[in-house]
């Protein structure tokens, strides 16, 4: 054999052997990204088996050649919800859903612009999308080539792969694992797919359970008269601390640190005549997806999915902020995050007034993720909603300041120096960037116990500061943190305070058995978060 010859038959069996390498780890990838563990590639991969037989099998070229795009198509989508199910699991504690799940990759997409800048999460996406791209005619080619080199070899080749399959169900019918929850009989692709059909129908069945329990709700039919009459004269705010879990609070590295403010917290509040009873509520969240927390508050509903929240939104569930409105309070909300109108607002909690980041006067720089400072957003709250004569005032507001990914963070200043928030101008380039931080969790867990000071400072500052006796809030956290902060298997428990200078107000709620102060120990009671809004209701109605 003449030495072109040679070469080109080397260059035929590198090129064999890196398709048949290429299809094997594209089909292994998927438990390989789910276990993390080299052992998930001593597995036997059923799709590529199959494939490459019903190849062999086909006679036509155009065939065998979208057999092959759909096929390689299948296998990257099962090694995406993998890498999908893996974030979500790490940072929301839930696995991607297929079915509801895209519009929460919008915000994912939003924290990461937040954080790296929007150069950088387009180049992020762009990267994305050509890596699965390329994955894509990467698998069918090699799933091509692979089929033309065992067509030459047809029986022989049909012979082996009826006796790997043999192999292949003998495993599967035992059960051999090498690594939790990866069978050595490997069907990922084909796995992924059944299990996205599954979420469809649990779906469907899901729907019809939620529209049940929505439809049965006693207080909707309460006339004006019978709602929240302990609660009459008063401004009530429901703010929702972002990120404030139990971890906040209670036995982690950072937890010192926040008790101490909120011990401080306790006494200014009782040197100027407040009472605070606190508890813990189980959130329908984990790690973000904030807005599935304040529906389920608000709603008595469990909205634990984006699947949910859109189908309860949607209908004309009572939601608190709509009881506050039936009953006479004017209803604001201010969310410092949004920069656009926010529908759902209007339509579902029957808010009157939207307050976001472009309609409050702010000026100042960006914090990360958090377009207006907390003490910022309290200030503006009281100069243009509280100070000025006015009917009595329910909102909700969202503090946003303790949002991944804590840093930089802004620091408190005085009240009156704050003005149009240009003041904070040159706050964010005394912290570090997100992407030196995130190198050390420990660092992480530090700046977000830093964030919770921040922002529980901040709310009893602007109480002791403003000490208005007609205030009633209603403070807590929407979830935990994620799970580098929270750390692996962490419960959905979050912090609730009730805030009054009337002692009425507590009084009201005597028999919850809540603490007193804002800091619950590990013997506070604990309740779901949907069963807050029926016992907010009765505790405060006629």
């Amino acid at each position: 054999m003449t030495r072109p010859h040679r070469d080109r038959s080397v260059w035929r069996v590198v090129a064999t052997v890196l398709a048949a390498l290429i299809v094997f780890l594209a089909s292994l990838a998927p438990g390989l990204i789910a276990s993390d563990s080299a052992l998930a590639l001593l597995r036997v991969p059923l799709e590529c088996i199959l494939a490459l037989a019903a190849m062999i099998l086909l006679p036509w070229r155009w065939a065998r050649r979208t057999l092959a795009v759909l096929v390689a198509l299948l296998l990257v989508l099962a090694a995406i919800i993998a890498a999908l199910d893996r974030v979500f699991v790490a940072t929301v504690g839930r696995p991607f859903d297929v079915v509801s799940g895209w519009s929460e990759l919008v915000d994912g997409y939003g924290v990461v612009r937040d954080s790296t800048g929007t150069p950088g999460a387009i180049g992020i996406l762009a990267l994305v999308g050509v890596l699965a791209v390329a994955a894509v005619v990467a698998i069918a080619a090699a799933l091509l080539r692979l089929a033309r080199v065992l067509t030459r070899r047809r029986r022989p080749s049909l012979i082996a792969a009826s006796a790997v399959t043999a192999g292949w169900l003998v495993l599967a019918l035992v059960g051999v694992q090498l690594v939790a929850g990866e069978p050595v009989a490997a069907a990922d692709g084909l796995s992924a797919a059944a299990s996205s059909v599954d979420q469809v129908q649990v779906a469907a069945h899901d729907q019809a359970v939620l529209d049940r329990a929505a439809a049965s709700d006693p207080y909707a039919a309460l006339p004006a008269s019978d709602l929240l009459t302990g609660l009459k004269g008063k401004d009530v705010v429901i703010a929702f601390v972002e990120s404030y879990g139990q971890v906040a609070v209670q036995g982690t590295s950072f937890s010192p640190g926040v008790d101490a403010v909120l011990r401080s917290g306790n006494a200014a509040l009782a040197a100027h005549g407040y009472t605070e009873r606190s508890a813990f509520l189980t959130s329908s969240t984990f790690g973000g997806i904030s807005w599935l927390a304040h529906s389920t508050l608000q709603s008595g509903l469990w909205i634990d999915s984006q699947r949910r929240y859109d189908q309860v939104t949607a209908g004309t569930r009572f939601t608190l902020a709509a009881a506050f409105r039936k009953a006479g309070w004017r209803t604001v909300s201010d969310v410092p995050s949004d920069s656009a109108p926010w529908p759902v607002g209007t339509s579902f909690y029957h808010y009157e007034q939207e307050l976001n980041a472009t309609n409050v006067g702010y000026k100042g720089p960006i914090f990360s993720y958090a377009q207006v400072p907390d003490q910022y957003t309290w200030a503006y709250f009281q100069q243009h909603e509280l100070t000025v004569p006015h009917q009595p005032l329910m909102a909700e507001i969202d503090l946003v300041s303790s949002h991944t990914p804590w840093t930089p963070l802004p620091k408190l200043l005085p009240w009156d120096q704050l003005g149009d928030g240009s003041v904070y101008d040159p706050q964010p380039a005394e912290g570090l960037p997100p992407s030196v931080v995130w190198q050390d969790p420990r660092h992480v867990q530090q700046l977000y116990g830093e964030s919770i000071q921040y922002t529980m400072g901040a709310l009893t500052s602007f109480l002791t500061t403003f000490d208005d006796p007609n205030l009633v809030l209603v403070v807590l956290g929407d979830h935990q943190p994620a799970t580098i902060v929270s750390g692996p298997g962490a419960n959905h428990d979050v912090p609730i305070s009730i805030i009054a200078k009337d002692p009425a107000v507590t009084q009201r709620i005597a028999s919850w058995g809540w603490q007193p102060g804002l800091l619950p120990s590990a013997t506070a009671p604990v309740w779901r978060m949907d069963a807050f809004r029926d016992r907010f209701l009765t505790a405060y109605g006629p």
